[in-house]
C-alpha cells in the first residue's frame, strides 16, 4: 500500500504531469511574452503581499482583541489620519501597478516598422494567410485524421494541434499580423508569442511579434465560433531569415506555376471519372463535416444534397452557392479556397453522387465564366 502511494505521488508531481496541469501563464519565446509574464508575476506578488498584510491584520485583531480576553470595542466614529492613509496607500499601489502595465500594453500595440506583414483571416473552420510583401497566400486546415477524432485510432502527439500548411515566418524580424474574419468572430491565439487577437468580420485588428529562436509554435482559435471550434488550430514555424527567404521564393514559384497550370487546364475537359474522383476527395475534405459523407446533411441544421432540387436541376444556383456561399448561414464561400478544377469537380460530384445521377458535368471553364460575369 505504501509503495502504491509513493508511486502515485511520484506520478502526480512528475514534470510531465505538472506540465499538463500548468496553472500559470506561459513565459513564451518572445520579448513581449516575457514582459507580459513578468508583469503578471509582479502584480501577483503585490496581491499576495496585500493579502498577507490585510488578512494578517484582520486575524491578529480578532485573536488579540477577542471578547474572551476582556477587550472592549473602540468608541471613536472616524479618524481623518486613518482615512487619509487607507486612501493614499492604495492609490500609490495602483500607480505602481499601472506604470509597468501601461508600458507593456503600449509595446504590445506598437506594430510600426514591421519587416513582414501577414494578413490572418478566420473562416469556419480554418485560417487563411496572405503575405503582403510577396505573392503568397494559402489556407491552413486541421491535419488531425478523422479516425483519431472518432476514436478509431490512438491520438497523436499533437492531436488537434496540427495543420496541413503552417504559417512560416522569419526569426529576428518584426512580424505584423492584420487579423480579420470573413464570417463569424474568431480569435487568433499563440501563447508562446503572447498574441491573442479577435478576428472580427468587417474589422482589422493588429498584433505583432518578434521570434528569437527557430521552432514550431502552436495555438488555437480562442473564440467559440461554431460546432468545429475545437478543430481550428494555429501552427507557426519560425525559420532563420535565409531559410525563410528560400521558402518564400519556392512558394511564390509553386503558386505561380499552379495558376499557370490551372489556366492551361481550363481549356481542357475532364472526364466524368476524373471529376468524380477529384470531387469526392474535395467533398470529403471540405463539405462532409456539415453535409455528411452520404450527402444527407443534418436535418434542421445543414441541408441535404442528396435529392435536393438545386443539385438535381439548377446548375447556376449550385455554382453560386459553392463559390459565394449563402449569406446568413453556415455555408461559406469556397471560391477563394478551392481551385477552378476543384470547384468544378465537387459540384459535378454533388450532382452525380448518392443516386442524384444527373449525368451533368461542370468544367473549370464553366466555373470561371460564372465567376467573371
Amino acid at each position: 500500500m505504501k509503495t502504491r502511494l509513493i508511486l502515485a505521488l511520484t506520478a502526480l508531481f512528475s514534470s510531465s504531469a505538472l506540465a499538463e496541469s500548468q496553472l500559470n501563464l506561459t513565459r513564451g519565446v518572445t520579448d513581449i511574452s516575457s514582459r507580459v509574464y513578468d508583469l503578471h508575476m509582479t502584480i501577483f506578488y503585490i496581491c499576495c503581499v496585500i493579502g498577507v498584510v490585510v488578512f494578517g491584520a484582520m486575524f491578529w485583531s480578532m485573536f488579540v482583541h477577542r471578547r474572551s480576553k476582556g477587550a472592549k470595542p473602540a468608541t471613536f466614529h472616524e479618524n481623518v489620519k486613518v482615512e487619509i492613509v487607507w486612501t493614499v496607500v492604495p492609490f500609490l499601489i495602483l500607480i505602481g501597478m499601472a506604470i509597468p502595465a501601461t508600458t507593456t500594453l503600449i509595446a504590445m500595440e506598437d506594430t510600426s516598422d514591421a519587416d513582414v506583414t501577414v494578413q490572418v483571416t478566420g473562416s469556419q473552420w480554418k485560417w487563411h494567410y496572405k503575405y503582403f510583401d510577396n505573392e503568397v497566400e494559402y489556407f491552413s486546415l486541421l491535419a488531425t485524421r478523422q479516425d483519431q477524432i472518432n476514436n478509431r485510432l490512438d491520438k497523436g502527439e499533437n492531436y488537434l494541434l496540427e495543420v496541413d500548411r503552417p504559417l512560416v515566418v522569419p526569426t529576428g524580424q518584426k512580424i505584423r499580423f492584420l487579423i480579420t474574419s470573413d464570417d463569424v468572430i474568431h480569435s487568433w491565439w499563440v501563447p508562446d508569442f503572447a498574441v491573442k487577437k479577435d478576428a472580427n468580420p468587417g474589422f482589422i485588428n493588429e498584433a505583432w511579434t518578434r521570434i528569437d529562436e527557430p521552432g514550431i509554435y502552436r495555438g488555437q482559435c480562442a473564440e467559440l465560433c461554431g460546432k468545429d471550434h475545437g478543430f481550428m488550430p494555429v501552427v507557426v514555424i519560425a525559420k532563420e531569415p535565409a531559410e525563410y527567404e528560400e521558402w518564400i521564393a519556392a512558394e511564390e514559384e509553386r503558386q505561380l506555376k499552379a495558376k499557370e497550370e490551372e489556366q492551361r487546364l481550363m481549356s481542357m475537359e475532364m472526364s466524368m471519372d476524373e471529376l468524380m474522383d477529384l470531387g469526392e476527395s474535395v467533398y470529403l475534405g471540405s463539405c462532409a463535416a456539415c453535409h455528411q459523407a452520404n450527402g444527407e446533411g443534418v436535418p434542421g441544421v445543414f441541408p441535404a444534397l442528396k435529392g435536393s432540387d438545386m443539385a438535381l436541376n439548377d446548375i447556376p444556383a449550385h455554382i453560386d452557392v459553392v463559390v459565394n456561399g449563402a449569406s446568413g448561414t453556415a455555408m461559406q464561400a469556397f471560391g477563394n479556397q478551392l481551385s477552378l478544377r476543384e470547384l468544378a469537380a465537387v459540384i459535378t460530384y454533388e450532382r452525380n453522387a448518392w443516386g442524384n445521377d444527373t449525368g451533368e458535368r461542370v468544367q473549370a471553364a464553366d466555373v470561371n465564366e460564372y465567376m467573371n460575369q
